[in-house]
């Protein structure tokens, strides 16, 4: 049977082979900013990645898998202003931001472990490749595609008619909902490629440039690291659907724009966890809603959690699987409990016929 994956960009199914002379899926998955703990939400995505490699594997594919590090460049807002994620994380614990990273990169790596989730081919972290960046933003000022600000080097999205399409974005009514606030910025959908250091004070990660000294911006790393290990054009790029206004949109933009080829074939995204909480109505009764689970509101849950209640990191993996990934899954305690009973019976089954698989390899040998 031909393996088909859902599309973003098509919004459809579409039957999945490789391009030929391809030796092996090019496939590039955006992962964690390291500044707080992964919440069990941004993890379900890469449960679902898993899989998805997982199957392309089963399907006889060699997959060439790349994940990132955030580990600057991130702003607490996507319209390009507020603080870094790595400062505001090494401000709430006073550590340096570099300490920051490692901690919360060596925590993501153990909850990715405890997961049983595959390694990737290799992990980029955005620190390790600013050269990239800046080559690439490069490209894109010597082809016409950016400006200059007090405040960067912004990409002119008007230069790239297409930019709407991948997210079905109506443009002109966000040009019209942005016309305060937007500083020096041409149109509500032009985006930071790098950001200039203030001046009064000196960052704690900065580094020297064509432009003079910043940090690259967030969407630069994935397409800059993209192109370094997996060529011009992905033959998969996955992420969350919180990425596809935005970052995944600013991707394509900039990446079509300095290569002049299609940057990605398939998009696939995860949707979002949701949690529980209760709201109180007008007659004193109280209704459960269910919401984004998200760091930023300070309340998020993290595998640590789980397991201090007594629960197995894979009973979590099997709660996951329950739900279409393109779907919302509502997490809530018994929902949990219920994924452990069911991963209990799953193991009461197979794991004799296991017991039997060994006894008859090893009689074999």
């Amino acid at each position: 049977m031909a393996l088909q994956f859902y599309n973003t960009a098509s919004r459809k199914k579409e039957i999945f082979t490789l391009p030929e002379g391809v030796p092996a899926v090019r496939m590039y998955c955006c992962g964690p900013t390291v500044y707080h703990f992964a919440h069990i939400g941004n993890l379900r995505t890469y449960i679902f990645e898993d899989f998805l490699v997982r199957t392309l594997k089963y399907y006889g594919y060699k997959v060439n898998h790349i994940v990132n590090i955030t580990d600057v460049g991130h702003l607490t807002s996507d319209a390009d202003s507020g603080d870094d994620k790595m400062e505001k994380g090494a401000a709430r614990e006073g550590k340096s931001v570099w300490d920051i990273a490692k901690f919360y990169t060596d925590a993501f790596m153990a909850d990715w472990h405890r997961l049983n989730i595959q390694e990737p081919t290799r992990w980029t972290p955005a620190t390790q490749h600013i050269q990239e960046q800046i080559d690439l933003v490069k490209t894109l000022e010597e082809k016409g595609y950016t400006y200059r600000t007090s405040d960067g080097i912004y990409f002119d999205s008007l230069k790239f008619p297409r930019y709407a399409d991948f997210a079905r974005l109506d443009v002109e009514n966000l040009r019209k909902g942005s016309r305060i606030d937007m500083g020096e910025k041409h149109n509500a959908t032009d985006f930071a490629l790098w950001k200039f250091s203030p001046k009064d004070k000196k960052r704690a990660m900065e580094w020297d440039s064509p432009w003079g000294v910043g940090f690259p911006g967030w969407h630069i790393e994935c397409s800059a690291m993209a192109m370094k290990y997996n060529g011009p054009t992905l033959d998969i790029h996955c992420g969350g659907t919180d990425h596809i206004r935005v970052h995944h949109t600013n991707e394509i933009a900039q990446s079509e724009c300095a290569n002049g080829v299609q940057f990605a074939r398939f998009w696939m995204h995860g949707e979002f966890l949701r949690t529980a909480s209760e709201e109180k109505l007008e007659d004193g009764t109280t209704e459960t809603k269910f919401g984004k689970m998200s760091k930023s509101s300070g309340e998020f849950l993290t595998v640590t959690l789980l397991m201090d209640r007594g629960f197995n990191p894979l009973d979590y993996r099997f709660f996951a699987i329950g739900s279409h990934y393109r779907n919302y899954l509502n997490f809530t305690w018994e929902a949990l409990e219920g994924a452990k009973e069911g991963l209990k019976s799953l193991h009461k089954k197979t794991d004799p016929l296991i017991g039997k698989a060994t006894a008859i390899t090893s009689d074999a040998a």
